[in-house]
This record gives C-alpha cells, structure tokens and sequence, in this order.
C-alpha cells in the first residue's frame, strides 16, 4: 500500500517467511500426547516453557534492542532458533525436549522487541494502525501455512519439520541481513538525554495495566494450544487440530485488511471491550463443542476478536511508549504476550488432567469478561496518557542516528 516506507515492507516480506516455517511448535502441540506419548500435564509444561523462555527472552531482548541495536537483535534471534531448531528434531527424550523448547521460546522472545520497536521506529503515527494491521495480517498469512503444513507434515519423517523451521529462520535472517539497516535512535529533547532502566517501565503503573490485561486476553488464546489434548481426550484425531486452528489464520488473511475500517472511527476502549467479550466467548464455547466442525465455529468467535484487538493492541503500545525507551516498552509489552504461552498450558494442562472437562474452558469464558471490564474502566486514563506523550513529542527534537 502506497505510503509506507520501503523497509516496513522488507520486514513485513520477513515476517511472511517466518512464520510460514514457524510449524515447530504446532507439531509439538500435536503430537506429544498422541506420538510421543507425553501426559497432558508435561506436555502443557513443554508448551509453558517455550512461554516463559519468550517471557525471558522478550525481557532481555528489549534492553538489548535499545542499548545493542535492532538489527543485530533480530539477526542473532534467528540464527540461534534455527540451531535450537535442529536440536529439537534430534531428541525425542522428556527432559531434552523441555530444555529445548524452554531455548527455543528464549531466542524466540530476543527477537520481538526488536522487531516489533523497528516496525515502530519507521512507521510514522499517522500511519502506524496501518501498519500493524498489516504486518499481523502477514503473520497470521504464515500462521495459515503453517498450521496446514504442522497438520500434513504430522505424519512426514520426522525431521523433515525441524530442518524446514530452521531453514525459514535462516532466509529471514539474512532478508534482515541484507536490507533492513539498523533504526535504533537517541532522541534528545531541549538537549536532554532521556535515559530509564526496564525498571522504569515496569513503575509506569498505566502501562502495565494494560499489559497485564493484554495478558490475559492472550492466556485465553493462547488456551487453543491445548485443544489438540482436549481432542485426543474426545476421540478425535488430533491431527485435525490443524484444519481447526488454521480458521484462525485463514479469517484474518481474508478479513483483516477490512479491519482498520471496521474499527477507525469506533472508540479503542470499546473495541478492546468487544474483542476481551468475543474471545472469551469463543475459547469458552470449546466446553460444548464436541465435533471437528464445532471447534471450527468456536475459533470464528474468538477469532473475531483477536482480529479487532490486534491493531489497536500493537498502536497502544507504540503510543504508551517514551520514545528513548522503545525498545525496552516493546520487550515489556511482549513479555505480556509471551507470558501467556506459560500460563495458559500449564495451569490449563493441569486442569485437562485433573477437573471435569468444561471447567478450564469455562474458567477462559470468565476470564474474558473481567478483561472487558478491566478495559473499560482503564481506557480514560490511557487516553490521557497518549494525549500527554503527544503533546510533548510536538516540542523541537533532534534525532541522533547511532551507529552499529
């Protein structure tokens, strides 16, 4: 689209090529309690270490982004996933792959601050929303992909997913490698420098509200990780779980550029509001939902919201953020995503394998409306905020490029 500069498109071209390969986890999901004969239990603890390796990771990531440089960032991420990649292939051994997985979400997580504060650095306010629609329209291109290709390749020899992975990791890289340069800045103001430690950020009291309620919006998503369990608890083959969660990818490529339209001129509380109600409705329904195509019709609903939340989540969090300490917002507000691929497997494993059926999924429905309400009583104030960040950004600035 006309009117972005030409290295969001090299990063969004990135972005499509990584995740399209990024079917590493999908295959896990898939088939540690049906192949690799995992309990439920463990393989919710391998999902929630890749979690809390992401967690770390985006923690980390984010003060590296700032003080070491994006670029580099997203370059050793990538490298070191496909090595870790590799690993996860060669072991089929409990404890080996639990360390791994735990790795693997840690080099995950080291990229996305990174990432995501570059996407920010090159996109413009006025043309940010645009932007991160469409850079999570790519996404969820590849999230598609993906999901059908975790779903064929379930039966394919078993390496053949973990060296496609790390293959994909390997040509983003050198993508970023060769034309992505490195848009890490020191702003000045009144010839001032501006400095904070991670810390600063997590005393910013309204920004973290808003990340704890973006994590619980995405511990209910996150909570589809573990319908291939619920699945195989059914009777239903888990290897279809790939035809069910791929609606999700499949919606968002079809829908998502119209997004932006839909929501443009509609409040960001009530929006957010809506999306928290939907997805909430959608994970919860999955208590009922007995046969393949009812799991299909329950991921419609919690993908609609998804779909409304994500642009507006990706543009709060670029306009929350002190433009000195991008980077370390990003890795903050990642850590709020990724900490929900922890909780949700974990304690919803647990629940799998010890309460009835429904209760986990009708613990997410619950979960859900506090979101909402949460949303809707905080939104004044982050208004406000922004307004205020605005304001002081109009004051005369003089950007100062660092060099790498």
């Amino acid at each position: 689209m006309r009117g972005l500069p030409q290295t969001f498109w090299y990063l969004w071209t990135a972005t499509l090529i990584n995740r399209s390969g990024a079917f590493v986890m999908l295959y896990l999901e898939i088939n540690m309690v049906a192949h690799y004969g995992f309990s439920a239990t463990f393989a919710g603890l391998v999902l929630g270490l890749f979690g809390g390796g992401m967690a770390l990771g985006s923690l980390a990531g984010g003060v590296l982004a700032d003080r070491w440089g994006r670029r580099r960032s997203i370059l050793v991420s990538n490298v070191m996933l496909a090595a870790t990649a590799v690993g996860l292939g060669l072991t089929m051994q409990p404890v080996g792959i639990a360390v791994l997985a735990t790795l693997f979400g840690f080099w995950n997580g080291i990229g996305r601050p990174a990432f995501g504060a570059t996407m920010v650095d090159v996109l413009g306010p006025s043309s940010r929303l645009k932007g991160m629609n469409l850079n999570y329209w790519a996404i969820n291109i590849g999230f598609s992909v993906a999901a059908i290709l975790a779903g064929v390749l379930a039966h394919a020899p078993h390496m053949t997913v973990f060296l496609l992975n790390a293959a994909a990791q390997l040509i983003t890289a050198g993508l970023v490698f060769g034309l992505v340069p490195e848009t890490r800045s020191v702003v000045r103001v009144d010839s001032a420098p501006v400095n904070g430690s991670i810390m600063t950020v997590f005393r910013d009291r309204l920004f973290m509200v808003f990340v704890a309620l973006n994590l619980g919006l995405w511990i209910i998503i996150e909570a589809c990780k573990l319908i291939p369990i619920a699945m195989h608890q059914r009777g239903l083959d888990p290897a279809d779980y790939g035809t069910v969660i791929a609606v999700n990818g499949v919606m968002i490529v079809v829908g998502q550029l119209f997004v932006p339209r839909l929501i443009g001129k509609r409040s960001r509380t009530s929006v957010l509001v809506a999306a928290a109600l939907l997805v909430g409705l959608g994970m919860g329904s999955v208590a009922i939902a007995g046969t393949v195509p009812l799991l299909m019709l329950t991921v419609v609903v919690w993908t609609a919201g998804e779909m409304i939340n994500a642009p507006i989540n990706g543009a709060y969090v670029a306009d929350l953020s002190q433009a000195q300490m991008r980077g370390r917002y990003q890795g903050v507000a990642s850590m709020g995503f990724t900490l929900a691929n922890f909780i949700a497997p974990v304690l919803g494993g647990i629940l799998l394998d010890q309460a009835p059926p429904a209760t986990l999924w009708l613990v997410l429905a619950g979960l859900g409306v506090a979101v909402a309400i949460g949303q809707w009583f905080s939104g004044p104030s982050r208004e406000r905020r922004i307004a205020e960040l605005a304001a002081a950004q109009r004051q005369p600035e003089v950007a100062v490029a660092a060099v790498s």
